[in-house]
């Protein structure tokens, strides 16, 4: 604040009070320039407006999602539990699911062998029939 600034330089400001604000004022407006400058050099080096702006899509994104974001806990144990019990319970689901779909088709298919033996079984009846009605 301008009272530190004036109190440093106590002096000088009960001499000339408007030369010390003046001064002040050219310190604080070169300050600011000063670390302008240099914040825009940290970004233009690490690139820092395009790692910005993908971040800021990336929060975009995120805003669309249903399910939080992961976290890390700091035990592994928990965390690969927490990553991956869900999607082990959703790929049991799948599974199951394709089981049941696999087994009314098998039966359909058991079903149908049945029928065909049956057939079978019939032809070779009407088979031996015709055999001993020829002889």
């Amino acid at each position: 604040s301008y009272q530190r600034f004036a109190n440093c330089y106590r002096r000088f400001y009960k001499l000339q009070p408007e030369v010390t604000r003046s001064i002040y004022d050219q310190f604080v407006s070169q300050l600011k320039t000063s670390i302008q400058e240099e914040i825009q050099e940290v970004k233009d080096e690490g690139n820092l407006e395009v790692l910005f702006d993908t971040l800021d899509k990336i929060v975009e994104e995120a805003k669309n999602q249903e399910e939080p974001a992961w976290r890390p806990s700091g035990i592994p144990e928990e965390d690969v539990r927490s990553a991956m019990v869900p999607y082990l319970l959703k790929h049991r689901s799948y599974l199951r699911k394709v089981l049941k779909e696999k087994e009314e088709e098998n039966k359909k298919v058991a079903e149908s062998v049945l029928a065909g033996r049956d057939r079978i079984a019939e032809l070779q009846q009407l088979i031996q029939a015709r055999k001993h009605a020829w002889q």
